[in-house]
């Protein structure tokens, strides 16, 4: 199939039922009018293996890029597929190719290679749809030495329709405790569910005036909140980035500092499993209703994206460490560190934990409770969230100074 058909919309429903129906791209899209898959061709030459998708609608493609196995994920937003995926057979760039939805609205193709290749991808648009064409030649391994999202170059028909608004970063917000539990207390009498609210609200507020950036609170009041609940508003929010806010109380009197916490199964050190354990601890102020952890789900395609999760959530916890340095903000030493935390568990939205700083230190209970503090510590967490949007979404999205 060399052409792109021209879909009516009653065309286009039929081709979303059969596609769903078929179970070739299970789930549901969330736009009202998704994009369909019509046709996947792929054809090899001298190690340059070139993947071409037809598609009825608009494309904006991406690319993820992972190692230990050396694979290519093809991501399409709001897509449905009406085709079937040609098996993989005598390749010698890709082992095996894979597709369906990751997310209620994210087609994905994995592609799984031999070696490292070197990907580019185009898009070509017309008025009739689009044509996405993914291309792998050799490469080297430092062209997976990290993943990383690759935008697609798109090629524009001469006359274009009004632009669309771009896509948008929803970031949530979640201010540890609240309620019934009150998290740690300072020598002073400070609660913690306190300051992470005041942090958590501060927050909201530098992120009002950045444009493509919505700001979700888990919490704007004193309401208790169970650990799964927490990650769970993040999931149906569509949450591209969790940061939980938290102001421990720990036994070494005299350490102070920021430290920035992302998920592992086994901690890094013995203060982030101590801490780790102190929050986990949160929901038995929760009814047994909550006391249960999101049930595994074992495919490759939804394990996929839990890796890409945790890998963007190494991304930007070291790019906040450094934007905490240089704003001025005291960190601990190794202020990078992981830990089991529940809270942090959503399987496909990239989390953080946050210790501003420690109740126990008279001096940082001071800091912690101060106005100013507030607002300086979120104003430089603000400034790393926006780039960390801007490098997702690709929007030119900035704080005004």
């Amino acid at each position: 199939m060399t052409d792109v058909l021209r879909f009516s919309t009653a065309l286009r429903a039929l081709l979303i039922l059969f596609a769903v129906a078929s179970g070739l791209a299970w789930g549901h899209a969330s736009a009202a009018d998704p994009t369909i898959v019509t046709a996947i061709r792929h054809t090899e030459e001298k190690k340059a293996f070139r993947l071409e998708l037809d598609l009825a609608g608009t494309a904006a493609p991406q690319l993820v890029l992972l190692r230990k196995p050396y694979r290519v994920a093809l991501d399409l937003d709001d897509t449905v597929s009406a085709v079937k995926l040609a098996a993989i057979s005598g390749s010698e760039v890709v082992r095996d190719m894979r597709h369906g939805l990751v997310a209620d609205n994210r087609y994905r193709i994995i592609l799984t290679l031999t070696d490292a290749m070197r990907p580019d991808l185009e898009v070509a648009r017309d008025e009739t749809g689009s044509k996405v064409v993914l291309t792998l030649v050799p490469g080297r391994d430092a062209d997976f030495s990290a993943p990383v999202a690759l935008a697609s170059k798109v090629a524009e028909p001469a006359a274009q329709p009004s632009a669309k608004p771009g896509k948008r970063f929803t970031v949530v917000v979640d201010p540890g405790h609240g309620g019934v539990d009150r998290g740690a207390t300072g020598d002073g009498g400070t609660d913690e569910k306190s300051v992470n609210l005041a942090f958590g609200l501060a927050l909201r507020e530098a992120l009002k005036s950045a444009p493509g950036v919505d700001v979700v609170l888990t919490r704007d009041d004193d309401t208790f909140i169970p650990l799964n609940e927490r990650s769970a508003i993040a999931r149906r929010a569509g949450a591209n980035l969790f940061v939980s806010l938290h102001a421990d109380s720990i036994r070494f009197k005299d350490l102070r500092g920021a430290t920035v916490y992302t998920l592992s199964e086994k901690a890094s050190d013995s203060l982030s499993r101590e801490i780790a354990e102190s929050e986990n601890a949160s929901d038995r102020f929760a009814g047994s209703e909550w006391d249960q952890d999101a049930p595994e789900i074992h495919d490759i395609l939804v394990d996929l994206v839990r890796r890409e999760t945790e890998s963007f959530s190494e991304h930007f916890a070291v790019s906040l460490v450094a934007h905490l340095k240089d704003g001025g903000i005291q960190l601990i030493n190794n202020p990078k560190r992981s830990a089991g935390f529940r809270v942090l568990r959503a399987p496909d939205v990239p989390s953080i934990l946050v210790e501003i700083g420690y109740l126990s230190n008279a001096e940082e209970e001071k800091l912690l409770t101060s106005g100013d503090w507030q607002r300086k510590v979120a104003k430089v967490l603000a400034a790393s969230i926006v780039e960390f949007a801007r490098h997702r979404t690709g929007q030119p999205a900035t704080l005004p100074r």
